[in-house]
């Protein structure tokens, strides 16, 4: 289908970073349906409607005819330590530090995927790619961790709770996007279809949270019933960031390498800025701007390697 490595990487390295706009949209439209239904009640209901939503995509396409037991469990692992774990974590961090914030933690999957690559699957870069990582990952810390500027007092800018328990959910949160991308690397980079590794990965993790919700235990039940408003949010959000996201960081994966695929695909903060300027009607600080443009330069280095 393309003319070689040198016309392939790019395709794929565009794929991270439509994944990363993906979330950027999506981690604002999650903000209230989590607040409502809690961070395990929102991502098993999120992940529900994904599920069927990626059923009928395979099943129309015929892409699961050919999917070996070997990749299927290696996927399975993938989905329980990638979403079950990562997204549940994720979520739980949105509901004590926001969307600006927990997109800086969740960044720093990009040099956690970048180290695990380079140790576990041998992956090696150029200087250039390494510093282009580095500078991504910077930038991105410098931009949602900067003053939030005139949109500090709005409500997607409030801290509920500990901050350092937050910042730890929000390590282990982006531990467990590194760890997933990690997995699946193997299987995605022989040309499996996206759509049905997206399916495997989701379908597991909603396996696993529906028998967490059945434990008696109130913390991972639903914090309220579900109302049309919240599932019109979540399941607009679940199909942005995980029918159409997650399939394009997938298709990366089948020919990008893991540190730069993570590293792209870590740039929603950087592009959520913009969004949040129109959802909240303030300006994000210099500090913001300041770190969107070093994550730019990184970005070009790693196109430019």
């Amino acid at each position: 289908m393309f003319g070689g490595k040198g016309q392939d990487l790019p395709i794929y390295e565009l794929a991270a970073l439509g994944a990363a706009i993906c979330w950027a949209v999506t981690g604002l439209m999650s903000t209230p349906a989590v607040a409502h239904l809690g961070p395990f009640g929102f991502n098993l209901y999120r992940q529900g409607t994904v599920t069927v939503v990626l059923l009928v995509i395979v099943l129309i396409s015929g892409q699961w005819q050919g999917v070996t037991p070997a990749q299927a469990g290696t996927l399975a692992v993938s989905g329980v330590v990638g979403i079950f774990l990562g997204d549940t974590m994720l979520f739980v961090t949105l509901t004590r530090l926001g969307p600006r914030r927990t997109g800086a933690l969740f960044a720093l999957n990009a040099p956690m995927a970048a180290v695990l690559g380079w140790a576990v699957l041998g992956e090696e870069l150029s200087k250039l790619g390494w510093m282009g990582v580095f500078l991504c990952a910077a930038g991105v810390g410098i931009a949602v961790l900067g003053r939030p500027g005139r949109s500090g007092t709005h409500k997607f800018e409030a801290v509920s709770g500990n901050v350092w328990i937050g910042i730890g959910f929000g390590l282990l949160a982006a531990l467990g996007q590194a760890m997933g991308s990690l997995i699946a690397r193997p299987v995605m980079e022989t040309g499996f279809d996206p759509f049905t590794g997206s399916l495997i990965r989701v379908a597991v993790a909603v396996i696993c949270l529906a028998l967490l919700s059945s434990l008696p235990i109130p913390r991972v039940k639903p914090r309220a019933p579900l109302n049309m408003r919240v599932f019109l949010l979540l399941a607009g959000s679940g199909i942005i960031a995980m029918v159409v996201g997650m399939s394009l960081l997938l298709f990366a994966l089948q020919g990008g390498k893991v540190g730069i695929v993570s590293t792209l695909s870590a740039l929603s903060p950087v592009f959520i800025l913009p969004v949040l300027w129109i959802v909240t009607g303030a300006r994000p600080s210099a500090a913001s701007w300041f770190g969107a443009a070093i994550a730019t330069l990184g970005m070009a280095m790693i196109f430019l390697r």
